[in-house]
């Protein structure tokens, strides 16, 4: 059955699934875009949620829009070298960035090199999902708990996809800040890298998007001790959620958005987001999502911009606290 285009509530940082629509004609001077290939910019190495997502829609979108697409893997910096290239782009439409969340995280720190909100205009969230904290198999814990207890006399250690991630910052916020531990972030360029990192036990714990360790949680080869979730994920019924552990409040998901330069003409902004909920309405694009546990959003362009408006000052507020960025 064809699901629905869902979004994201701005209400309390939940995700939650309503209809997306998109039914207003661009203007006639947009009607001959794109007229050359297009290009998506993902500011992070292959194999991450990042990459992952808009590798599944790449084909529709390409029939849809009329051109050949590329999709150009340009990582470091936490994401923040893509970006400044983006922002920085000719604002014809023909580069697209799709990032992750990092992307209101890192707009905060100085020197980032972009204004998340100056030089670009959003398009829509595409998807959303929890992030997971993970171990070897050979650490001898069986829940957070046992974790939390082993860090506090054990000098320990936890792999991010890159510093300024949500990923990251859950993990500050749930060691460093709640439980008062002092375990490192050992930081790699993305999160296929921080899996090897935790498969191969440099570190042996780990905090990331489901998508990338979903595989090997299924496996066995890395076991999964808590979701960042409100709810528990279907993929991963077992797994408790950080609430359900008594750390209230910690619903942070690792999102994955599409922003063109500032200066882009609305009606082309307007056919990438069509384009893109068209895509996602797809029933093959859909299960590769919940596949990977994400959740299908497309909310439209203005919707888009209050939400990141409201993550920007969410995450500069951890940042602070984690003494990331001046207060």
């Amino acid at each position: 059955m064809k699901k629905s285009i869902h979004s994201i509530s701005t209400i309390g940082r939940r995700p939650f699934l309503a209809l997306a629509a998109a039914s207003l004609a661009p203007p006639l001077f947009a009607q001959t875009w794109p007229d050359k290939p297009l290009k998506i910019i993902v500011p992070f190495a292959p194999g991450g949620p990042a990459d992952m997502v808009p590798r599944v829609m790449q084909a529709h979108l390409s029939q849809i829009l009329g051109q050949p697409i590329v999709i150009e893997n340009r990582g470091g910096a936490g994401g923040n070298i893509g970006a400044r290239m983006v922002g920085k782009a000719a604002p014809d439409g023909n580069t697209l960035l799709m990032t992750s969340s990092a992307f209101v995280v890192n707009t905060s720190i100085p020197n980032a090199g972009f204004d998340a909100e100056k030089d670009f205009i959003p398009v829509t969230i595409a998807a959303s999902q929890a992030n997971v904290f993970v171990t070897h198999p050979s650490l001898p814990v069986k829940s957070m708990k046992e974790l939390i207890a082993m860090a506090k006399s054990t000098p320990m250690a936890f792999a991010t996809p890159g510093s300024g991630t949500t990923p990251h910052l859950t993990g500050e916020n749930l060691f460093n800040i709640e439980s008062k531990l002092n375990m490192t972030a050992v930081h790699y360029k993305g999160a296929g890298k921080a899996v090897l990192g935790v498969l191969g036990g440099e570190p042996k714990v780990g905090c990331l998007a489901v998508t990338a360790p979903l595989q090997h949680i299924k496996a066995g080869r890395l076991k999964a001790l808590a979701v960042s979730s409100a709810k528990r994920l279907a993929l991963l019924p077992d797994v408790p959620t950080l609430d359900e552990l008594g750390f209230s409040g910690m619903l942070d998901y690792t999102w994955i958005g599409a922003f063109l330069p500032a200066g882009t003409p609305a009606a082309i902004q307007e056919k990438w987001y069509r384009a893109i909920a068209k895509a996602l309405a797809m029933p093959d694009v859909q299960a590769k999502l919940t596949g990977m546990a994400f959740d299908a959003v497309g909310e439209p362009p203005a919707k888009t911009a209050e939400y990141v408006h409201g993550e920007i000052q969410h995450w500069a507020k951890v940042s602070k606290h984690l003494g990331l960025i001046p207060s």
